[in-house]
């Protein structure tokens, strides 16, 4: 089976955590495409979560990395909890591209607990960094999608709305089930304007810096 790819030649995609992960894999396969990139999240060089040697990656190296894929790479640290961040990233990348067609709600904060070993504190960040942050990064950019000139997407990282519950993780869970209601509603909110919403889901753990933090999978599932 040959899967054809698009060609995203001239377009730009907004993509929140893409300093390890998943996030800097979709970036370098958007950059494959042709896609620009805006490469945004805490771990920059230019401050010390750079020297932090718990931190692999920044927002600097993943640009880079697609640069050598031919595309135009704008870094922009971000914090997604904030809204004046947000919408300062969100105008920057507009007046730098001119347009951006892809904004894809990637980062998040993941903490496996039950509900009695969870701090309150932590069970703020999850829902924070992961329900806030995408609302406020959508938000950020509806009204610029609505006018461009090419295909119009809001992207999300986030399950299947599929289960009523879930033991050992519900804090968690209930977070990345926030991103994909607040996902798949806008599908609905927005489709007058042809901005298409939809959320995507790992069919296996993936390798990354939670998930061996976290034991999820072994090397056979990745």
């Amino acid at each position: 089976m040959t899967i054809e790819y698009p060609d995203l030649s001239g377009q730009t995609a907004f993509i929140t955590g893409t300093t390890r992960g998943i996030g800097k894999s979709i970036a370098l396969a958007l950059a494959e495409q042709g896609c620009n990139i805006v490469s945004t999240g805490k771990t920059s060089e230019n401050d010390d979560y750079g020297d932090d040697k718990d931190l692999e990656g920044s927002i600097e190296e993943t640009a880079r990395a697609c640069e050598k894929k031919g595309v135009e790479a704008l870094p922009i640290q971000l914090n997604v909890r904030d809204e004046e961040s947000v919408n300062a990233a969100a105008e920057a990348a507009i007046d730098h591209f001119g347009e951006v067609n892809i904004v894809i709600n990637n980062a998040s904060a993941i903490q496996l607990a039950t509900v009695e070993d969870l701090p309150t504190n932590r069970f703020d960040l999850l829902t924070d960094v992961n329900v806030r942050g995408t609302y406020l990064t959508s938000r950020a950019f509806i009204d610029h999608l609505k006018g461009v000139s090419e295909d119009a997407w809001i992207l999300t990282n986030a399950p299947p709305v599929a289960v009523d519950s879930a033991p050992g993780e519900a804090p968690y869970a209930w977070s990345k089930m926030g991103m994909s209601f607040i996902t798949l509603s806008l599908a609905s909110e927005l489709d007058e304007y042809d901005i298409g919403c939809n959320a995507f889901w790992p069919v296996t753990a993936i390798d990354t810096r939670a998930t061996r933090y976290f034991g999820l999978g072994t090397e056979d599932d990745w």
